[in-house]
């Protein structure tokens, strides 16, 4: 099911827009997260964390590159390592794995490299406006 729509959120309404886009993805999915430092993708995978009913504190994995959370929630943040450091560590056979893959800093080599494989994947880009985020999502932005 493709689908796009355009959000603005404050931290306090973020689970708000994360209970809407998981129940968008459907049981599992992947998630590009794009945006700026600071933009709030870490903020987002929290919201969602949430929406799943995960209670773990969730951080960025700016340095292990993954973190995975309850059963079934994959965070990455592929920041440091770039798309050849995800395929060099295999981390492109964890999306095999049933669950929720949320990629920080998943650009468009990335996606490159996901429709490469034929794997279907959604977007966020998140852009700062005043103390608000704009979210724009797509689900099945590759199907």
């Amino acid at each position: 099911m493709k689908k796009a729509y355009t959000k603005v959120s404050d931290l306090k309404h973020l689970p708000n827009l994360a209970k809407e886009v998981l129940a968008d993805v459907g049981h599992s999915g992947i998630i590009l997260l794009r945006g700026n430092l600071a933009s709030g993708k870490t903020s987002f995978v929290k919201a969602f964390a949430e929406a799943l009913g995960i209670k773990e504190d969730i951080f960025s994995p700016t340095f292990s590159i993954l973190h995975e959370y309850g059963e079934g929630l994959f965070h990455y943040d592929i920041y440091q390592c770039g798309s050849d450091g995800f395929l060099k560590n295999g981390l492109n056979e964890k999306l095999d794995e049933e669950g929720y893959h949320l990629i920080e800093w998943g650009d468009e080599v990335f996606e490159a490299i996901l429709k490469r494989f034929g794997i279907n994947f959604s977007t966020i880009d998140i852009e700062i406006e005043n103390l608000k985020r704009i979210y724009k999502v797509q689900i099945d932005a590759y199907a």
